[in-house]
């Protein structure tokens, strides 16, 4: 094995690399686009300046055939890089050996459940440092149309797998350190890769009684797009300053994303500043086209691609741009300045990225093999997997006591492998399901499919309870499969499908310790489960990754600790039946009970924020200055040095947390919200305003935290969509439980602190 490791790394040594422009003896050797002094926009336009009018069309959609006479390769603008480098046009895995396979972390929605951004960041970087090595090597192109960045407001959507959950503080925390991991900082000399925020905006329906994401014109009010569907949007554009955004297949207030100039001018390149010279919009899949049909905004193909171009979409992923621009020119419905426009972009965008750079120069292009799938990495993945998942039940019986031997395991996910990866994967490693886990932990295991995810039928049920017969414990894993929906499909329920509850009631009254996996990336009703006493405890596992099955079975048998905390709501069953899928509002209406904790006024049936541990804490919250009333003048007077209002310092908090047990070591999931009764009504039921994740707790002993708070905290959005600081009573609740609480006031007139910009 150690020769054919030796030869494989002999072999790519001097293997095929990357397809760079040769910058040293090619036909651009001595064009500006091969010089490292000049910016990169100066660079990108003397390189388009030597393109042809039919060379300039030719190279607007996804794929590019570069221009042969200039030396410059053709080029892939689609790789996927969700949560691993993905199969996708752009990336070609190997049949064996080097790049047969990348790290395949946890769908996002499983990583945002351990609410650490530390975390988050080191699974960026390893991605993006695995896109760069597979690139090196001809195996992938360097822009990664990831991460999924809409909020996750419909428990029915069929991709809420792949965002990091409801709230909108939470997913700009998420995204603001995926983003800088994958693309290796904000604005570094050269980017790791180009990652895409998508899909803006607006966008969380695939396929829902008949209503399609390529048609759908959802219709949002100002307020909430700015206090809901974008802020994660604007974290991407002006902290971040990621390389990309992606406009999304649906309409907004009648205007189809890619071709609105509302989103992709007024709001991302000048509200959010997203004015770098290497940035560049492309359209989802088909979206071009789709303003055409079904959207019928442009009464002509020709018209379509000329709204879409002229608006500021400047990458078409289709054919659309290449087939129909040149017609459209002839029309005279754009100028070339705008075409010019959009192929800078995305050539500015490789020149961040060293594409005409020498090899030498350009860290990330030394990367080899060693990089892709590395021990550190596949720790990585495990820890990710084991952070994420979330302990909803438990009445004593986990960790399971080391006096068991024989387990069954049951249901459509004991032995998942594939299936643990979700959607947007690659090829893994390893896969390691529940059943591989149980049998390496040296359990004697009794395995039957039982159920399957949609079976209606009783048929699996006797082979599935001899085996629970035949075992001490038994271990249930099932819940729904999301990829079975997906990508345009939503689901119709948010039950447990076929008939998993009447067996899963069946295994309860057996007498034996029962413990049930919900996997997936939704979350269904577990009422039933939770109301059982006989069901002993209910696990969240929902997509865990290449080393998931690993993960839930370390925390069933106490070799490691839960700490995950839902990051979504868990409704009941006919919270599908009170509002349809296509009510885009937040607050609650005549038929719209409300949506995510904010603003749902139901009971549900595990709140947002959720996760019991094996272990007890208690903590403490403190302002490090003393202060019982604020002045609102004085703190926006405070800040006049500040770009913007929202990100100046408020103040900060001190949280002291406890781990009050006795033998057992684990994490802790510091939530920090905001209540109050200020601003326009209805006000949210409380927000989340920080967090922050605390390792390895010992028993008896304490950890410390520093939450800081921003004057964006404390505000809220009024009708026009505008940030506003309210003077009224503010309550600071730490957890779920209310662990502790401080309140403040602030006092004097309103101030507006973002002025959104009016269409």
């Amino acid at each position: 094995m150690a020769a054919v490791f030796a030869l494989s790394i002999l072999a790519l040594a001097g293997g095929v690399h990357a397809a760079f422009p040769d910058c040293a003896n090619g036909p651009l050797a001595n064009n500006t686009v091969c010089d490292a002094t000049a910016t990169p926009i100066e660079r990108a336009t003397a390189l388009i300046d030597l393109f042809t009018l039919e060379e300039k069309l030719n190279n607007t959609g996804n794929t590019s055939p570069g221009v042969p006479r200039l030396g410059l390769p053709a080029y892939q603008w689609w790789q996927e890089g969700l949560h691993g480098v993905a199969s996708s046009p752009g990336v070609n895995f190997a049949a064996s050996g080097p790049f047969s396979y990348a790290t395949s972390f946890p769908e996002p929605i499983l990583m945002s459940a351990a609410f650490d951004d530390a975390l988050i960041h080191q699974v960026g970087l390893t991605v993006g440092t695995e896109g760069r090595a597979f690139n090196n090597f001809n195996r992938s192109g360097l822009d990664f149309w990831t991460p999924n960045i809409n909020a996750f407001r419909d428990p029915r959507w069929g991709r809420g797998q792949e965002t990091p959950g409801e709230d909108t503080f939470h997913l700009q925390s998420y995204v603001y350190n995926l983003l800088t991991g994958l693309e290796g900082g904000v604005e570094p000399q050269y980017k790791q890769v180009i990652a895409t925020c998508k899909h803006y905006a607006g966008y969380d329906i695939e396929d829902w009684e008949g209503n399609v994401r390529y048609g759908f014109d959802a219709l949002i009010s100002l307020q909430d797009l700015s206090e809901f569907y974008t802020p994660q949007f604007k974290t991407c554009a002006r902290d971040a300053v990621v390389g990309s955004f992606m406009c999304s297949y649906n309409a907004v207030n009648g205007v189809p994303s890619c071709a609105n100039s509302y989103f992709l001018q007024t709001l991302l390149r000048e509200h959010w500043n997203w004015t770098s010279d290497y940035q560049y919009v492309t359209s989802d899949c088909d979206a071009v086209q789709n303003i055409y049909e079904p959207h019928y905004y442009a009464p002509t193909r020709q018209q379509a691609v000329a709204d879409a171009l002229n608006a500021g979409t400047d990458t078409d992923c289709g054919t659309y741009y290449p087939e129909y621009l040149p017609s459209a020119y002839a029309q005279g419905l754009f100028n070339i300045s705008v075409l010019d426009r959009a192929l800078i972009r995305q050539y500015a965008g490789l020149v961040k990225l060293g594409y005409f750079d020498p090899a030498e120069s350009v860290s990330y292009r030394a990367l080899t093999w060693a990089n892709v799938s590395t021990p550190g990495a596949e720790e990585l993945a495990y820890t990710a997997a084991v952070e994420g998942i979330t302990l909803l039940k438990n009445d004593g019986t986990l960790p399971l006591s080391p006096s068991y031997k024989t387990l069954a395991l049951i249901g459509p996910w004991a032995n998942a492998t594939t299936q643990m990866q979700g959607n947007y994967a690659g090829i893994a490693p390893y896969l390691h399901s529940p059943l591989y886990a149980a049998q390496q932990l040296g359990f004697t295991v009794n395995y039957a499919a039982g159920p399957g995810v949609d079976d209606p039928t009783t048929s699996s049920f006797p082979a599935a309870l001899a085996a629970a017969n035949a075992s001490e414990v038994i271990i249930f894993a099932g819940g729904i499969d999301d990829t079975v929906e997906a990508e345009a499909m939503d689901r119709y329920t948010i039950t447990y499908p076929g008939v998993q509850l009447d067996f899963i009631d069946q295994l309860s009254q057996m007498g034996k310790p029962l413990i049930v996996l919900q996997m997936g990336g939704g979350q269904v009703d577990d009422s039933e489960l939770l109301s059982n006493p006989d069901v002993n405890a209910l696990i969240w596992g929902g997509y865990p990754g290449q080393d998931g099955g690993t993960a839930l079975m370390d925390i069933i048998v106490g070799n490691a600790a839960p700490a995950g905390r839902l990051p979504v709501t868990q409704y009941p069953a006919e919270y599908v039946y009170q509002v349809p899928m296509t009510d885009m509002a937040l607050r609650p209406g005549p038929t719209n009970p409300g949506r995510t904790y904010k603003w749902y006024t139901g009971t549900p049936v595990v709140e947002f924020g959720y996760g019991l541990h094996y272990t007890n804490f208690s903590a403490t919250l403190g302002a490090e200055k003393n202060c019982d009333s604020y002045d609102i003048s004085t703190l926006v007077e405070g800040c006049l040095s500040y770009s913007y209002l929202d990100l100046c310092p408020f103040a900060s908090f001190a949280v002291n947390v406890t781990n009050t047990g006795s033998s057992v070591t684990s994490d802790y999931v510091t939530l920090l919200f905001l209540k109050g009764e200020f601003g326009p009504a209805p006000y949210p039921n409380k927000a989340l305003v920080a967090y922050d994740r605390l390792h390895a707790i010992a028993p008896s002993s304490s950890q410390t935290t520093t939450l800081n708070l921003t004057l964006g905290s404390l505000s809220r959005v009024d009708g026009y969509g505008n940030a506003v600081l309210y003077p009224g009573s503010y309550t600071l609740v730490l957890d779920v439980d209310s662990k502790a609480t401080l309140t403040f006031e602030l006092t004097g007139l309103e101030s507006v602190i973002d002025y959104w910009p009016q269409p």
